[in-house]
């Protein structure tokens, strides 16, 4: 616990600053933390990142990441980012011909999907905190999540009882779920009161209870991926807390999401 504690003190030192500073510096940042993510999926299924179809997934997460600011860059050359995504798909196809299927259309089709699966919702980091009165809506995201996994926890841990998914995460109950929720809507209340968000509150509440709702499925998706491949954290960078993928799954569906309900 003091190991878990003293890295999450670190680690929001240096996080929480380049956030709020946001620019170039937050976008090498979101690069850096979703490079790692990435390799943290592949080494799940044993695709090297130091490898042609490693290198392949990561230079179209580069690409897919782009800022709208820096779309000129592909234009320049006339291509699109669907068009990226589409000639690294043919690339590993080539590649499982190429391997004599040592590497698999399976494999192909994994690191396709890790490339996404990361890319999405990194690249919808980006594009929240590029947006307008930007900084308050990744707050915001924050904030939902940190209080429905404060409270998921605490929550579940008194009061559970009954098993949310135990084949997935045998710890999560239906009480401590439940409870994340309450907790995010409390914590969502306490912002909208200190600082006034471009939303009407009945709206903002409505959405937030999917988001709490969809941020704690983003953790059951990482959970089962991890428990499929028989890894108990997606990493070791961070000391008692696991992988970087490990502290950002319910992000990774939380931000697209705020874009898809038109907070943003």
């Amino acid at each position: 616990m003091k190991q878990r504690i003293i890295t999450g003190v670190l680690a929001a030192a240096l996080f929480i600053p380049v956030v709020w500073i946001g620019g170039l510096l937050f976008v090498i940042g979101t690069y850096f933390i979703a490079t790692v993510a990435l390799y943290e999926v592949l080494r799940m299924r044993s695709i090297q990142f130091r490898s042609i179809p490693g290198a392949i997934s990561m230079i179209t997460l580069w690409i897919f990441l782009l800022p709208n600011e820096y779309y000129d860059l592909l234009n320049q050359l006339n291509y699109s980012k669907i068009e990226t995504a589409l000639l690294s798909v043919l690339l590993l196809l080539v590649y499982t011909v190429l391997k004599k299927n040592r590497f698999t259309f399976d494999d192909a089709a994994f690191a396709v999907f890790a490339m996404l699966y990361v890319g999405i919702g990194f690249y919808y980091f980006i594009e929240t905190r590029d947006a307008d009165s930007g900084i308050f809506w990744v707050v915001y995201a924050l904030v939902i999540i940190w209080s429905t996994d404060s409270g998921a926890y605490f929550i579940g841990k008194s009061m559970g009882r009954k098993k949310l998914w135990p084949d997935i995460s045998p710890n999560k109950t239906v009480e401590g779920f439940i409870g994340g929720i309450v907790s995010a809507l409390a914590g969502v209340l306490i912002l909208y009161f200190l600082v006034p968000l471009d939303t009407t509150l009945w709206y903002l509440l409505i959405a937030s209870v999917i988001l709490s709702a969809f941020g704690q499925i983003g953790d059951l998706v990482e959970s089962a991926l991890k428990r499929h491949y028989g890894v108990k954290d997606s990493g070791n960078i961070l000391p008692g807390h696991g992988g970087l993928l490990d502290r950002f799954d319910s992000l990774l569906f939380v931000l697209p999401l705020m874009h898809i309900l038109q907070l943003i």
